[in-house]
Formats: C-alpha cells, sequence, structure tokens
C-alpha cells in the first residue's frame, strides 16, 4: 500500500519567507536596495522549486512490522517496524495502529542511511478482543535540504487477533489441577483415596476409611491394603455464556472504566475449561444473546486451543438474551448427560424465561447458574449515608438485591444450583463448584 499527499512548507522554509519579507520591508523604506530583496527571493525560489521537485523523487523506504502472533487482551506488546532505504532521508514515523489501542513510542523521527536498514520497537495495549487491522505506517518526509515535508503511507494491511489474557492458563501447567485450583482461590476439600473411579492399591494410612479397606489383598499381603479413587474422568462440561445486554455492564475503577463483565465471563470460563481439561473431562461451549457460537465438547489439550479460537471475538451486544432458545438449542446440540454452567446477570423479569430454560436443561444436564453482582451495589450498601439522595439510592441497592435473591432462591427451589458473585470471585467459585460435582459424583 502506498499513498502520497502534497508537500507542505517546513519551518525552515517558512523562516526563510518571513525573513525574506522582512528584507522586503526594509526595501520599501530604503534602508537596503531593492534588486537585493528581488534576488533574495528568486534564490530562494529556485532552491525551493529544486528542493520540491527532490522530495517528490525520494523514493519510498520499504517498511516492515513485526507483531506478536498471540495477542491477549489488556496486556501491553511490543511491535518492531523496520526501515530500509536506497537514498539518505529523514522521516518522522507514525504506525497507523487499530484506533483505541493504549500506545507508548510513537511518533518516532529516524535518519536513514543509503542502503543501511533502522528498526525500533513501541509498545501496545488493546482493551477489546476481535478481529482488527493495522492499516499501514505514516511517513513524514523530510526533503533533502528540509524545506517541504510529505507525508507517505508504506506498508502493507496486517490482521491481527486478539485473544482473552491466557497468561493464568500458561501458568497454570507448571501446577497440577489441584494446586491451579488454588492458585484462582477455590477452597476445596480433601477428600483422599475417595471418587468414583479406581484408582490404585496402596497401604493403609492414618484417615482412610474402612470401606476403601481390601480384605482380600490384606490377607495376602499381611498388612493392610487400601483401595483408591479418582474423580470419574471423560465426563461433559458445557458453559453456556450470555452475550447479551446483562454482561455490557463494567465495574468502575480508580484508574478509569474496567473491561466488560463478558471480558471477565470469558477468562474465568477459560481458566475452569482448562482445569476441567486437566482432569481429563471434555469441555464445549455455547454463546447465547448477541453474538452465537457452539464449540462442541472436546477432550485433551488442544481443546484448550479451540474454545481461545471459537470465542476470542465474542462480543456482548444490547439485545435481551432468549434463555429458552439457548436451552433449546443446546439440548438439542449436546445429547449427552453434562455439567452445564449457565454464566449471566439475573434480573427478577428474567426468571420466568431462565426457568423454563433451567427446566428443559435439567431433563438431561445438571445446571449451575452463575449470577454476576456489580461491585457498585455492595459499595453502596457499605457507604455511609448523610443526606436523602444517598437514603434512597440506599434504599432502592437493597430492595434490587432482595429481588435478586428472591430470584436466586426461586433457581434453588427447582435443583438448580446457583452462584451470586462479583467478577473478581467469579473464577474461583466456578472451579470450586465443578470439583464439587465431580468429588460429589452428580454427574
Amino acid at each position: 500500500m502506498s499513498a502520497r499527499t502534497l508537500p507542505r512548507p517546513a519551518p525552515l522554509l517558512l523562516a526563510l519567507l518571513v525573513l525574506w519579507a522582512a528584507l522586503g520591508l526594509a526595501a520599501s523604506t530604503g534602508t537596503v536596495p531593492p534588486r537585493w530583496w528581488q534576488g533574495a527571493g528568486a534564490a530562494l525560489g529556485l532552491l525551493a522549486l529544486i528542493d520540491l521537485v527532490r522530495v517528490w523523487r525520494l523514493p519510498l523506504p520499504q517498511v516492515e512490522r513485526s507483531v506478536p502472533d498471540t495477542w491477549p487482551i489488556g496486556i501491553e506488546r511490543p511491535v518492531t517496524l523496520a526501515f530500509e532505504s536506497a537514498r539518505p532521508q529523514r522521516i518522522d514515523v507514525f504506525d497507523l495502529h487499530p484506533v483505541g489501542w493504549q500506545m507508548h513510542g510513537l511518533p518516532r523521527r529516524l535518519d536513514l542511511r543509503r542502503g543501511e536498514s533502522a528498526r525500533f520497537d513501541y509498545h501496545l495495549r488493546a482493551h477489546e478482543r476481535g478481529d482488527f487491522v493495522f492499516d499501514g505506517t505514516h511517513l513524514r518526509v523530510h526533503s533533502p535540504w528540509r524545506l517541504w515535508r510529505q507525508r507517505r503511507t508504506a506498508g502493507e494491511l496486517q490482521p491481527v487477533r486478539v485473544f482473552p489474557n491466557f497468561a493464568p492458563l500458561a501458568k497454570f501447567a507448571m501446577f497440577s489441577a489441584e494446586q491451579a485450583s488454588r492458585l484462582v482461590g477455590a477452597h476445596l476439600k480433601r477428600r483422599r483415596g475417595e471418587g468414583t473411579d479406581f484408582h490404585q492399591m496402596r497401604e493403609y494410612r492414618i484417615g482412610d476409611s474402612l470401606r476403601q479397606i481390601d480384605w482380600k489383598a490384606t490377607a495376602r499381603s499381611h498388612k493392610l491394603i487400601s483401595r483408591e479413587y479418582q474423580d470419574e474422568r471423560n465426563q461433559q462440561l458445557v458453559l453456556l455464556l450470555d452475550t447479551g445486554r446483562r454482561l455490557l455492564a463494567r465495574d468502575e475503577l480508580a484508574s478509569g472504566r474496567g473491561m466488560a463483565h463478558f471480558d471477565h465471563v470469558l477468562d474465568a470460563a477459560l481458566v475452569v475449561a482448562y482445569l476441567a481439561l486437566r482432569q481429563g473431562d471434555a469441555v464445549g461451549l455455547l454463546a447465547a444473546g448477541g453474538d452465537s457460537t457452539w464449540v462442541p465438547p472436546r477432550r485433551g489439550a488442544g481443546a484448550i486451543e479451540g474454545l481461545l479460537r471459537g470465542s476470542y471475538a465474542l462480543q456482548p451486544s444490547p439485545v435481551a438474551t432468549d434463555f429458552l432458545a439457548a436451552a433449546t438449542e443446546l439440548s438439542v446440540r449436546q445429547r449427552r448427560r453434562s455439567l452445564v454452567m449457565m454464566v449471566t446477570n439475573l434480573r427478577d423479569e428474567d426468571m420466568d424465561d431462565v426457568l423454563a430454560a433451567v427446566q428443559l436443561l435439567r431433563k438431561r444436564h445438571l445446571v449451575c447458574v452463575a449470577s454476576l453482582r456489580e461491585v457498585a451495589l455492595d459499595e453502596t450498601l457499605a457507604r455511609e449515608v448523610h443526606d436523602l439522595p444517598g437514603a434512597i439510592r440506599a434504599g432502592a441497592t437493597a430492595q434490587y438485591l432482595q429481588q435478586r435473591a428472591v430470584a436466586h432462591d426461586a433457581l434453588r427451589n427447582h435443583g438448580v444450583m446457583v452462584l451470586d458473585v462479583t467478577c473478581d470471585q467469579l473464577a474461583a467459585s466456578l472451579v470450586e463448584r465443578y470439583l464439587a460435582v465431580k468429588r460429589d459424583g452428580l454427574l
């Protein structure tokens, strides 16, 4: 891609024109001969014309951009720009990165030499997931005598994908599933040797129940031998994510606006999915509401990459989610019994639709509903009240939370597991509930 605009006078040319005008003022008062002013104007015009032709003929430098193969949201990454020119020239560089990304390190001035390459790094931080494009690189080319400047566009369009922040997943790879679960804040109830699938025989340990003792093996070895079981593997987990208007909310931060609730939801979903895959289960994902997608349950290390690629571009939309339609679609697509974790932000006006959806899912699946709660609600109740507007705000918040609690109790009365959590608590709560289901053999 190559484009150019008409050259514009540089500060040096403007300064020379001011001096020429001052010389003309002096000539008009008789201080200097008029021919001096005329000669200076002719010389300046000739120099400007020659420099204009030279800047127009300057070849466009070759520009190459190197960006990371994977770009996680909210993480600062370097971008490398490399330049090579067939002739010496001075350029000012500004890269056309995606709009709205936080940037530092631009613009930059370079003095290129003939046949030599120059490169530098600048840094970007993406605040949204999805598909984006670098639209080339803006160059401001200086003429050889610095009398003109011309803006040009070099380089090629370069697409880039912004994924959810997968840094926690890479960190979890260094730990066992149980240790990784504790890292996200899940509180596990330890039960040594219990589960539903036989794992191994071992010597009896203090704390083992009598039910674990294998009396035949004990008689053969003349010492107490226990059977050790593990949680059943090759089960199914399906994450049902709301992409409607409820997940457009943001929790305000001291440094500015935080991520949308849906970004927190997606990060938490990937954490519980990764740990479930480490446990030997298959994980799938259904997004419904605004953007929609279906990733069938898969097992193995490659499944997390499929979830990332299937969900990185999902965005919440200002539409009402049809929970019953989502439940119907999931019932058709997922025939095997699964743990379905629905993540949304429940309101009392959603309850009829949500109850119908849950009752449909419970015919075959085990259902858990995670309902996000805005941090501002807790902060409002914790704030001291000193005036009438504050009292009205606190009363309205308390009434709203009471209505939420009634909606949650209605789901619990239908045998549904309900989590009422903030964004910061979501990942740990989902992991904790998933492991509790595994531990109790509910699937």
